[in-house]
């Protein structure tokens, strides 16, 4: 139980968003910050383009649901110390947005991580996942399974795409 109360973390930025092409669902790949790590989440079409707007600095004419967000925690006083990918259940990313109230307070919100990874691109904070996720992903993989031996996997391309 005690390293539940204190995960070992690994900063990750944004390393590509991409496109599934067996699926054609869009994929945010994060990658370690000071470490090989590389974690894809699946992620929905709206929440892939709020991603994509922000990355290229598109700002809309009226505010998408993720910048009305970012505007409520700043005009609440919130400050977002990070967003963190959390868990890794029954092929389901979960992730948790950190913020700090006026005393220091930390508030916490459950997020999807695309949700959260929009977020902390409009509030400028940093990005972790849970060592044990990226473990478990990489313990999960289900695109390897009925693959011939030859066949490349995506995951085998991902490195190039955002080294």
């Amino acid at each position: 139980m005690n390293m539940q109360s204190d995960p070992k973390m690994v900063e990750v930025k944004i390393g590509a968003l991409i496109m599934d092409p067996n699926t054609n669902t869009p994929i945010v790949v994060l990658k370690g910050v000071e470490s090989e790590a590389v974690l894809p989440i699946w992620v929905g079409a709206f929440e892939a383009n709020a991603i994509a707007l922000e990355i290229e600095k598109i700002v809309p004419q009226r505010p998408m649901t993720h910048d009305l967000l970012r505007n409520v925690i700043i005009e609440c006083g919130l400050l977002a110390s990070s967003v963190v990918v959390t868990d890794l259940s029954e092929n389901t990313f979960y992730a948790r947005i950190e913020l700090l109230d006026k005393k220091g307070d930390a508030v916490f919100l459950d997020a999807r991580p695309s949700d959260a990874i929009a977020l902390a691109l409009r509030l400028d904070c940093p990005i972790f996942v849970e060592q044990r996720v990226l473990d478990l992903s990489a313990a999960s993989s289900p695109q390897n399974d009925n693959i011939d031996d030859d066949e490349q996997t995506p995951g085998e391309d991902w490195p190039e795409l955002i080294g």
